[in-house]
């Protein structure tokens, strides 16, 4: 699936963004990441051993709420999977960008990142039905 050209101007803005993952009792997870429009693939950035990580490597299923900077309670949600993990410099090709976006310089190197990049399934903008 295409990612819609609204999630992906929301996305470029630099939104708060809530990314949910299935734990291995099958609960959820949710936290507060940094995303991007890749493409029709979102990128996010994680530690390779964070929990998220580790969920995510289990069961690739994923769940995005999106808040977006112009317009805080417009509905926005992505549900996608895992497609495809970038490691080394190309993730560092693609995280400074973001991390330009959401605090202004390039992220520290010392931390190691990977970039996972998620198939949108299905997207929702505004309220529906």
């Amino acid at each position: 699936m295409k990612l819609d050209p609204e999630v992906s101007r929301i996305l470029d803005a630099a939104p708060l963004v809530h990314l949910a993952t299935l734990m291995p009792d099958g609960a959820p997870h949710s936290v507060t990441i940094w995303a991007a429009p890749y493409g029709d693939r979102i990128a996010i950035l994680t530690g390779p051993d964070s929990l998220k990580a580790r969920n995510m490597r289990r069961d690739p299923r994923v769940a995005l709420s999106l808040t977006p900077n112009d317009n805080p309670f417009q509905p926005v949600a992505v549900r996608g999977r895992v497609v495809e993990w970038i490691e080394g410099d190309a993730a560092w090709e693609i995280i400074d960008p973001i991390a330009m976006k959401y605090l202004g310089r390039p992220y520290d190197r010392s931390v190691e990142r990977v970039v996972l990049l998620i198939e949108p399934e299905r997207q929702t903008v505004g309220v529906t039905g």
